[in-house]
């Protein structure tokens, strides 16, 4: 039986605080990421691993797609944004993956998958969306202090500036609605195409799809990054 919801299965409960499957996705995720983290460190002065080799020249390359945009700035916001890269890329593939999607289970009579791309659920991308949003701020305020940074939206110079000054500030909340539901929209409309392959011509018929939604995952988690980056260095910037 096909399953689509929009909306997060609820797998149980843990303290009175519900366990979704996307959450599930998430905390596998994080699982992941600290075994990484913890074997790159204890194998980071073993020049000839292949696994050292392999992280330091992804995090290599990632450094380099974001030094043009930050410049001098690079150091300070490269851990937040290859962080948010590769979390949104990994939790774009994981719903990819053999199982994820198609294992299920029985809660209250009713079948629901047991993992499900963190991505594809609406929760997560606005949180990521207002994380980011949050960073955006706090940068701006840090850079140019509250009174320069403010200068950007409220300003009584002119009335042209002061109502150039109400659009920014409307294409600065806007910044949220943009980030959540691009990244939203684009992996759940790929879970649902997929999904709909699948439960109609199983056998290599979805190959292809699946190929295409690798390489939209990974479009999409370079996008949010690259904006983020991208508006960052906006609002760090003294305003003209």
């Amino acid at each position: 039986m096909l399953h689509v919801s929009i909306a997060p299965d609820i797998l149980f409960y843990f303290l009175s605080f519900p366990i979704s499957n996307t959450l599930l996705t998430s905390l596998i995720f994080l699982v992941l990421s600290i075994v990484v983290g913890i074997l790159f460190l204890v194998k980071q002065n073993n020049s000839k691993s292949t696994f050292v080799f392999f992280v330091r020249y992804c995090l290599n390359q990632l450094y380099n797609l974001f030094q043009p945009i930050l410049q001098n700035k690079i150091d300070i916001f490269f851990p937040f944004l290859s962080a948010l890269f590769l979390f949104i890329l990994f939790s774009n593939w994981l719903g990819l993956l053999p199982g994820v999607g198609s294992i299920v289970v029985n809660v209250e009579e009713r079948t629901v998958p047991l993992l499900k791309a963190a991505t594809a659920d609406l929760n997560t991308t606005i949180s990521l969306a207002l994380i980011v949003f949050i960073v955006i701020q706090v940068s701006g305020i840090k850079y140019l202090g509250l009174r320069g940074y403010l200068s950007k939206f409220i300003s009584f110079s002119g009335i042209i500036a002061f109502f150039t000054g109400i659009l920014e500030t409307i294409s600065e909340f806007s910044k949220i609605i943009s980030f959540a539901f691009r990244l939203f929209g684009n992996i759940f409309a790929g879970e649902v195409l997929l999904a709909v392959i699948v439960f109609l011509v199983p056998i290599l018929a979805p190959f292809p799809f699946l190929l295409l939604e690798v390489f939209v995952g990974f479009i999409q988690a370079l996008v949010f990054a690259m904006l983020a980056a991208v508006f960052i260095n906006l609002a760090t910037t003294a305003h003209h």
